[in-house]
């Protein structure tokens, strides 16, 4: 159950985001405006150029990566969304820090986010395999890297954010040997599912030595629910939950299509799902650490969402509260100061939808009425907060 949900939560989004901006010692600094994007080719779409960077710090260096080669997505099942992931190597001979990144959207018109994660030298040859065994550049991941358990988040991106800078004292690391596995989420809405754009994506590495005192960081995942039924005067076959959740299936697969009836065991203790438009889900710390910042996620029927620590209680505090959520505004705010977290403390993420919005955004305006569960597509929707912590006690 713990791994399914990771798994569907690397959605994103799961998606999935960083803080950005210029940092102080401890935390994430607030999210920078996404920079104009500039006219490409009709074929490569707009290239979004990379805004300027901070400065490096004491022991920092830059490092680019890109895809291998340029990549044609095609959306599978009659869908407009295709998540593909791609092995990049950033040629590491030593240990190293992740202290802040940049992705590089070569055509920003059909990416709409993208995810990194770490795979130790041992999680390669999966890698490869994975990429050996699928036609073209890259291979299917819907969910995650696609490559098992040996694949750690460490970076994300999504419409406005840009630069992520941590702390001078925190970083992600990256052993000797490891690479990268880059899932892109590329949505074809704009061209009603057809495929012919090309992309060939990158990202700049803000990389850091080793020193005294360096906290590793983690990011923790915390779905929720997603159950919002169909508006007064809507109907169609897939108001029908069943039926909608059947479709999820089809478009991505049993693993993402089976999260519906995860999250609900996992957040409602298997009791029968209750359509409405907030949901909720609380998670139990399992392991003492420092919280910097904290994002959330969802998609386009998104209205608001907050996570919250200890709630109830009279320790309760809240880490996050975006009372309008803005799609376009995904970046993760960090902490006026770091929270310390013990074993039995507990995240509550919650999250309201509205779906009178499908009417309104010319995004959805075309699709069928549905029931929306949990689901990777932009039409669908997820509720996903995003925790970067380091434990306690672990530094170089």
């Amino acid at each position: 159950m713990r791994r399914l949900i990771m798994t569907t939560a690397a959605l994103a989004a799961t998606i999935l985001v960083g803080a950005c901006g210029t940092s102080g010692a401890h935390s994430a600094p607030p999210a920078a405006p996404a920079a104009p994007a500039s006219s490409g080719s009709a074929h490569a779409g707009h290239s979004r150029s990379a805004p300027p960077a901070a400065p490096l710090r004491p022991g920092e260096r830059f490092l680019t990566v890109t895809m291998p080669k340029p990549y044609t997505p095609v959306a599978p099942s009659g869908g407009t969304d295709e998540y593909r992931c791609f092995l990049v190597d950033p040629g590491l001979t030593g240990t190293a820090y992740l202290t802040g990144s940049q992705f590089l959207p070569q055509n920003a018109d059909i990416v709409h986010h993208a995810i990194f994660f770490r795979v130790d030298p041992a999680g390669v040859a999966a890698a490869r395999k994975a990429d050996a065994a699928t036609p073209d550049e890259g291979w299917t991941c819907f969910g995650g890297a696609g490559v098992g358990d040996s694949a750690t988040w460490v970076a994300a991106w999504a419409p406005g954010t840009n630069e992520t800078l941590l702390g001078t004292d925190v970083g992600y690391p990256m052993p000797a040997g490891s690479q990268l596995v880059m899932q892109v989420h590329y949505n074809l809405l704009a061209t009603n599912g057809k495929s012919g754009a090309t992309d060939q994506s990158g990202i700049r590495l803000r990389l850091a030595d080793p020193a005294p005192g360096m906290r590793p960081l983690r990011t923790e995942l915390l779905p929720a629910p997603v159950e919002l039924p169909c508006a007064a005067g809507e109907s169609g076959p897939l108001c029908d939950r069943t039926a909608a959740v059947a479709d999820v299936t089809r478009r991505f697969g049993t693993e993402i299509g089976s999260a519906a009836a995860s999250l609900n065991e996992l957040c409602n203790h298997g009791a029968p799902p209750v359509p409405g438009t907030t949901q909720h889900c609380d998670h139990k710390v399992r392991q003492a650490g420092t919280v910097y910042a904290v994002a959330g996620h969802m998609h386009l029927l998104g209205h608001s969402i907050k996570v919250e620590l200890n709630p109830g209680t009279p320790r309760a505090q809240t880490l996050l509260d975006v009372p309008l959520y803005d799609f376009d505004d995904q970046g993760a705010r960090p902490l006026p100061k770091p929270v310390a977290v013990q074993p039995g403390d507990t995240y509550r993420v919650t999250c309201v939808h509205d779906v009178s919005l499908r009417k309104q955004l010319p995004q959805l305006r075309s699709l069928p009425a549905r029931y929306v569960v949990w689901g990777d597509g932009t039409s669908d929707e997820m509720c996903l907060g995003l925790v970067t912590w380091s434990p306690a006690g672990q530094s170089t």
